[in-house]
């Protein structure tokens, strides 16, 4: 059973940063792309950002430049997304996933205040 486990959120001031991270569980993760997602209440979950297997990444337009997405394949099976520059608008739950087999983690809670 693949589990994704994600940490770090919290509450952040407008311009402010925090680092997510996301600890997946089984022997495949060196081998998928992971990603982020987010969901305000009423919205759809947006994607964020990507990584794939390889460390090549992509981001939302809404993130990009203030938001980097990295990996850890070798010791701690983990991938992070270090949130800078924070924006209000970027209140929302954040959740882990994997497109390999379509699992998600059950999120954590990213608040900024302006």
């Amino acid at each position: 059973q693949v589990q994704l486990v994600e940490s770090g959120g919290g509450l952040a001031q407008a311009g402010g940063s925090l680092r997510l991270s996301c600890a997946a569980s089984g022997s495949f993760f060196a081998i998928v792309a992971m990603e982020w997602y987010r969901q305000t209440p009423g919205k759809q979950r947006e994607w964020v950002a990507s990584i794939a297997a390889g460390g090549s990444t992509k981001y939302a337009d809404s993130v990009k430049g203030r938001f980097t997405i990295s990996r850890d394949n070798a010791a701690k099976n983990t991938v992070d997304l270090q949130m800078n520059r924070l924006k209000p608008e970027d209140t929302a739950v954040y959740y882990c996933h994997t497109p390999a087999g379509n699992y998600w983690g059950k999120g954590t809670l990213v608040t900024v205040s302006s």
